[in-house]
């Protein structure tokens, strides 16, 4: 550990940075995620040369739920990322005032604390529509009534929607609509997500009511590739849908 190679007791440590001893014992114990500020002091003085405050990244990653944590790592390995949206408009494109009314929605509610945590993290996730390391393809398909629903007020649905029309001029991504008149709709069962990595696998994420996982099964992931094709073709086309999400702004 830097701090034993450099001689310092965690309270002398402390006093040079300006933190606790009890502080300091809770971050090397792992009871506290130290922010950004403790670790470039902390790397400072005991001389690392950037080892401390290279984990910043890491530290901040740590903070979110495992399951996010777990998401993220899938996401930022995809080529290719399909997603069927019935209730809300998808995570990876919701503004953040859109997304802080849906997680007020929960109840039993979060507390501020974990509340924080998730927005944080979602935000963090969508990085990846701009990542400039690759630039994986999107395809969202969001049943009309999650262009509808006014989650959070009239106007952070509009502003929402807004994010939509923005997002669908992205030249990796493109967002159809399932209108809500439609006879036919292949997914009643709930929204999902195919996510194809760089390997040529594909694994599913699926989150309904307090129940995150993953799916790896192939036979779960033929049938759910198989829906999302049907679901495609039942949508309408992305220029189309454009116009339709268009047309849903200028009735709010």
């Amino acid at each position: 550990m830097c701090r034993e190679r450099k001689g310092l007791t965690q309270a002398e440590l402390g006093k040079a940075i300006q933190y606790s001893e009890e502080q300091v014992s809770s971050v090397e114990r792992g009871r506290r995620a130290p922010k950004p500020q403790f670790l470039e002091a902390a790397d400072k003085v005991l001389g690392a040369g950037g080892l401390i405050s290279g984990l910043e990244k890491d530290v901040e990653e740590a903070r979110y739920p495992k399951k996010v944590r777990d998401l993220k790592k899938i996401e930022d390995e995809a080529v290719e990322v399909c997603a069927y949206d019935n209730s809300v408009i998808n995570g990876l494109l919701q503004t953040e005032e859109y997304l802080r009314a849906v997680f007020h929605s929960r109840r039993p509610a979060f507390s501020e604390e974990e509340l924080e945590r998730l927005v944080t993290a979602r935000l963090a996730r969508q990085a990846i529509l701009n990542s400039s390391q690759t630039l994986p393809a999107f395809s969202f398909v969001h049943d009309e009534a999650t262009l509808r629903r006014r989650i959070g007020g009239k106007m952070v649905l509009r502003r929402q929607l807004e994010r939509l029309l923005e997002a669908g001029q992205m030249r990796n991504v493109e967002i159809q609509v399932l209108p809500l008149d439609r006879e036919d709709n292949a997914s009643l069962g709930g929204p999902f997500t195919l996510l194809r990595l760089k390997e040529g696998n594909t694994v599913v994420h699926n989150e309904v009511q307090r129940t995150s996982r993953l799916i790896s099964d192939r036979k779960e992931i033929q049938i759910l590739e198989l829906r999302y094709g049907v679901i495609r073709a039942q949508a309408l086309p992305p220029q189309e849908s454009l116009a339709f999400i268009e047309k849903a702004l200028g009735e709010t």
